[in-house]
């Protein structure tokens, strides 16, 4: 039996519609009958597109018949997450105060992806802020993981992984300050790249002030998809150079080859946090097959990653309590409110001239990364030590942001140095992938990229696992 249009890869439909075969209303079409099936009781996507969706695939349609494939994404359906701006739809980020906070102007990865060729069809949850590791607020309520109801779908950016893993679209956008694309990706067995700092043009035309030095630092845009292939496609296509955005660096995808076998190191370091037998096995298997793929897998300690981690989040909360505290208190829920009374305790904020010299000692950290990247050109690691954690767990007092924040080290530690970090399942356990991290040089995300795909080769794509098992819904 043939699969659904919605089931096959972003990179096999678009190939499908640049050869004639499949049109730009065949497969958005194919997307909304899945988001009719399926969104209610996930409720991924918060904002319908589909009038809006089906008028621009007719007029791609037409536009593919005078001149053929308007570009990459001509024709595929996509999600935008609800904290970025689109044209016409509110920019909400989980937030009720902002439910009438309609964007004028797309912002420039939206613009990317629909100059390539993409199709909206609904816009995705996002917690208050983007500012949980899970996906629930006041406003468009809880978004649940396809897996298991029970399960976390990740945050900030769990409305998109729980739309591309059930199919309601082929590429998901979303973003990462702290590890909101890969928490996602990590919970639902998703693929996704945290590009580097500079790498995809990032600003919100409707901001009113902007952002602090960290959060500029720290902060990228993204894809999460069902496989690799799909992730290179639609972060292609994004990186796509806006001079609204003064710090995006015009770099080619691609980088210069390297001489073989490519150096991977690889740690199962997790410092005060005990590494579960499973997530161990996982990251042995991505080793295997690193190795078996033709990569040189060498056992390495991460450069001052404990402090890297601890410092960056704590100088990341320090500028958080004193820019976004305010509103946070002013608009966010109790349930936000206590969570934040808890990383504050946890990761107690820098402040004043011990808050200038730990931005400052960022760079230290990043030309440490540098030099070992220098050597290896990729590291694999662990990203979180458990198994895919229960939805609602952050909110569970010091325990449980304990068990879901403060074992991220390797994630938010990526965003502290600006470096790209992909996420990529190895295994499974009780049902549930298990995902680890491979990091890279600056401006390499192909060779992460080209990693995840060694992976994904002997571990398979958790999608048709998903698929074939049927969704919890």
């Amino acid at each position: 039996m043939t699969n659904p249009i919605w089931r096959e890869g972003a990179a096999t439909t678009a190939a499908r519609i640049a050869a004639g075969d499949l049109s730009a209303s065949d497969a958005v079409g194919s997307a909304l009958d899945r988001i009719a099936e399926v969104n209610g009781p996930l409720n991924a996507i918060v904002d319908d597109q589909a009038d809006a969706a089906r008028a621009a695939a007719e007029a791609l349609d037409n536009e593919f018949k005078a001149n053929g494939p308007v570009g990459p994404l001509h024709g595929l359906p996509v999600t935008i997450k609800v904290n970025v701006d689109q044209a016409g739809s509110a920019t909400t980020n989980g937030i009720p105060a902002l439910k009438d906070a309609m964007a004028k102007e797309d912002a420039p990865l939206v613009a990317n992806l629909k100059r390539a060729g993409a199709i909206v069809v609904g816009r995705t949850n996002t917690p208050e802020f983007s500012f949980r590791a899970d996906t629930d607020n006041p406003l468009h309520g809880r978004t649940y993981n396809p897996w298991n109801k029970a399960i976390s779908p990740g945050g900030s950016s769990g409305g998109a992984s729980s739309a591309v893993m059930s199919g309601m679209c082929a590429l998901a956008h979303g973003n990462d300050i702290g590890g909101s694309l890969r928490f996602p990706a990590a919970q639902t067995g998703a693929a996704t790249v945290k590009p580097g700092l500079g790498r995809v043009p990032a600003f919100n035309p409707s901001q009113v002030e902007e952002r602090g030095m960290l959060a500029q630092s720290m902060s990228v845009q993204g894809i999460i998809a069902r496989t690799v292939a799909d992730v290179r496609l639609g972060t292609k296509a994004m990186i796509a150079q806006d001079i609204r955005d003064p710090f995006m660096a015009p770099v080619p995808w691609e980088g210069a080859p390297i001489d073989g076998p490519i150096k991977v190191a690889f740690t199962k370091e997790m410092f005060d946090f005990d590494l579960h037998p499973a997530v161990s096995a996982a990251l042995d298997d991505a080793a295997a097959a690193l190795r078996d793929a033709g990569y040189e897998v060498v056992e390495v300690e991460p450069p001052h990653l404990r402090d890297m981690g601890l410092d960056g989040y704590r100088t990341l909360m320090g500028e958080v309590q004193e820019l976004m505290g305010p509103m946070i208190r002013s608009n966010g829920s109790d349930t936000l409110k206590g969570i934040f009374d808890v990383y504050y305790q946890m990761f107690p904020p820098y402040e004043g001239a011990e808050l200038l010299k730990m931005m400052a000692k960022r760079t230290f950290y990043a030309r440490e990364w540098a030099k070992c990247l220098a050597k290896y050109p990729l590291f694999l690691t662990p990203f979180l030590p458990n198994p895919p954690f229960a939805a609602n767990r952050d909110a569970e007092g010091w325990d449980g942001v304990k068990e879901v924040l403060g074992g991220a080290l390797y994630s938010y530690s990526m965003n502290y140095i600006g470096q790209p970090a992909g996420n990529i399942a190895a295994g499974m356990q009780d049902g549930l992938p298990l995902n680890v991290q491979i990091v890279g040089r600056r401006w390499r995300e192909d060779l992460i990229l080209d990693a995840c795909e060694a992976v994904e080769t002997r571990v398979g794509v958790m999608a048709d696992k998903l698929f074939e098992r049927g969704l919890d819904v």
